[in-house]
């Protein structure tokens, strides 16, 4: 049986031993069996009555209380029609309500020896401390989980190193990007080319209309002057060249005047 069944039945027993007190049992007792000498049952409760009507009421009285305040009806029930020994049976704890004469002659107690004998009043201040015990482990239960656990340190193996042989990094040279530079720049650039190459041009001087005959007689004297010089040498060299035409040219036999 678990601990809260065995409360649950402690209570249970304590309620009929509450109804014996208040109908007027008389020397009732609550034997908690040995566990290995009690095969079927945890607990017995005993009283005894003057007379065979009370040991009905007795027995009524508990019955009523335990199916009305918890809903629990005996498994079985002996001996009500005499009344001199009833017999109520909960499985887990057992109620015997005896005439006094029947009590003193089957004598439960003594053949129970094992069996821890309790009063009502003993019972009742030992179930009190146990609930008040569950009660405080319960409370304690919830602060413990209340509380932050603090988590262990889990320690770290730490896994062996291996170096991987790195290879030779090349480092792509990316292409440079020409920016392009601004329309307006490059017409500024073009302007500077432009003066820089009429600057290197040698100016020609403009002729006036009254410089013009001038001019022109000039050219035509130093034309004229070019002429002759050229003739001049020219002249030699053609005279040399006749005289060797000439002296080169077959002379012409004179014809005689003999006719054939």
């Amino acid at each position: 049986m678990t601990t809260e069944a065995k409360q649950q039945t402690r209570i249970l027993v304590q309620a009929a031993a509450a109804a014996c007190v208040d109908k007027k049992g008389e020397e009732t007792r609550i034997l908690e069996l040995d566990p290995i000498d009690s095969g079927l049952s945890d607990f017995f409760l005993v009283t005894s009555a003057t007379n065979d009507r009370q040991a009905v009421a007795i027995a009524d009285e508990i019955e009523h209380r335990l199916k009305k305040e918890f809903g629990v009806f005996p498994n079985s029930v002996e001996g009500r029609r005499h009344g001199e020994w009833i017999l109520l049976d909960y499985v887990d704890f057992v109620v015997h309500v005896f005439l006094v004469e029947r009590r003193a002659f089957y004598d439960i107690e003594r053949l129970r020896k094992s069996a821890r004998p309790l009063t009502p009043a003993e019972f009742d201040a030992e179930l009190k401390a146990e609930l008040a015990a569950k009660t405080l482990a319960a409370r304690n239960k919830a602060a413990a989980k209340s509380k932050p656990v603090a988590a262990k340190a889990i320690p770290v193996i730490k896994a062996p190193v291996v170096v991987a042989k790195s290879k030779p990094v090349i480092a792509k040279t990316k292409p440079k990007t020409v920016k392009a530079k601004p329309a307006f720049k490059h017409k500024v650039m073009a302007k500077k080319v432009m003066r820089k190459t009429k600057s290197a041009k040698p100016v020609a001087k403009k002729i006036s209309s009254t410089s013009k005959p001038k001019v022109a007689a000039k050219i035509v004297a130093t034309k004229k002057v070019v002429v002759k010089n050229s003739a001049k040498k020219t002249l030699p060299a053609k005279k040399a060249v006749a005289v060797k035409a000439k002296a080169t040219k077959p002379t012409a036999k004179k014809p005689t005047g003999k006719k054939r």
